[in-house]
């Protein structure tokens, strides 16, 4: 038997501020019981916040749903995010997503666990220099 989750039946999580600077907050959407194990989660970044550097042992998925964000890989400029912008975390690959100064943003995230169960490994804070470095307009 299927399985429904009504919209707003799961209620939002503060991220703290252990793993993110500012302010996010996730909702869970989904755990799937296998035989892939992938989760998906609602994560809305309040102007400013942003995720810790972090990496995913099987890569994640995110689909921007709502403001403006920038996202950037390391060794990579940075690069704005917008409603409808589907972007692919490779896997092993460090990167940091979150809102802008001044809009909130929202996304799903997507990803799938590795054979112990891990989904993220999350890593030192985003430093305000990194944060407020030039976007790459060009993308």
């Amino acid at each position: 038997m299927s399985t429904l989750q009504r919209n707003g039946s799961q209620a939002f999580i503060d991220g703290g501020t252990v793993n993110f600077t500012g302010r996010a907050r996730f909702a869970p959407l989904f755990k799937s019981a296998g035989p892939a194990p992938v989760s998906g989660a609602v994560v809305t970044f309040e102007p400013g916040a942003r995720s810790n550097w972090h990496t995913h042992p099987c890569g994640q998925t995110l689909i921007v749903t709502d403001g403006l964000g920038w996202t950037q890989c390391e060794g990579e400029a940075k690069v704005e995010i917008r409603p409808g912008d589907v972007i692919t975390c490779p896997v092993g690959k460090r990167h940091w997503h979150g809102a802008s100064p001044t809009t909130p943003m929202t996304h799903i995230a997507i990803a799938e666990a590795d054979a112990d169960g891990k989904v993220v490994d999350w890593m030192e804070p985003v430093t305000d220099a990194q944060y407020h470095s030039p976007l790459d307009t060009s993308r």
